[in-house]
């Protein structure tokens, strides 16, 4: 059974993830910054076989040598993108598959030395408005839009199609070629603005980002399920300790 680490900043922003992995057959071990910040990567990755960075907040300017822009109606959680980062630099170096969504994918060009647009307009929807009932803020409902999904990358070869592809899009942030590190490699982009919505590591042996939420699955192709289940596979492997 492979075992799965999940970072979030809550455990029902990860209830999508979860349930996915989980019915692929895979042991989730969900980490929160409040319960787990203090405890080194090491501990925290001990017997796992895969990562996950989901969707979530957006990644503190900080940590690609901005300052935040007072427009741009940035959401931070400073402690997550510690963890984040933490985890994320104990599986590279382990060549742990990484499986990095929307944010994640975001967190990922950051680590490898790249940027993020802080804010852009017609990527989501805003939230509905709040009732006195409501507690927290509401999510918005996701856009759609095009993309191209390159053949010979890897995200078209587990999902097993290459081209045009509808998506959802429910992201304020993302990247440009200007802002990606020169250690990733572009795997998928938006027709319409040329918005970056793939990424790989030519270095490691199964790292993958998408910009847009194949977790949510009325929203995707269906194919798009391949995904998690290749991710799964990898996962195994590498925790029995035969990843070729």
């Amino acid at each position: 059974m492979a075992v799965i680490i999940i970072s979030s900043f809550d455990p029902r922003n990860a209830s999508r993830y979860i349930g996915i992995m989980e019915s692929l057959g895979a042991e989730v071990r969900l980490l929160i910054p409040e319960n787990d910040g203090h405890r080194t990567s090491g501990d925290l990755m001990d017997g796992a076989g895969g990562l996950m960075l989901p969707g979530g907040p957006d990644v503190d300017p900080a940590l690609y040598h901005q300052k935040p822009d007072p427009e741009a109606g940035l959401e931070i959680n400073r402690p997550l993108d510690d963890l984040d980062l933490r985890l994320l630099d104990h599986a590279l170096e382990h060549d742990m598959p990484v499986l990095a969504i929307c944010r994640g994918m975001q967190v990922l060009n950051v680590v490898f030395g790249g940027g993020l647009v802080q804010d852009l307009p017609g990527h989501r929807n805003q939230p509905p408005a709040r009732s006195s009932e409501d507690s927290g803020p509401l999510p918005a409902e996701p856009l759609s839009h095009e993309i191209y999904l390159s053949p010979g990358s890897k995200a078209a070869a587990v999902i097993g199609l290459a081209g045009f592809f509808k998506v959802n899009s429910l992201h304020h942030q993302g990247l440009y070629e200007a802002q990606r590190s020169p250690r990733l490699m572009t795997t998928a982009y938006g027709v319409e603005d040329g918005l970056i919505e793939g990424l790989e590591s030519p270095e490691h042996s199964w790292v993958i980002g998408l910009q847009c939420h194949p977790e949510r699955q009325k929203e995707v192709p269906r194919i798009f399920a391949n995904l998690f289940a290749a991710f799964h596979d990898r996962a195994e492997t590498h925790q029995l300790g035969a990843v070729v």
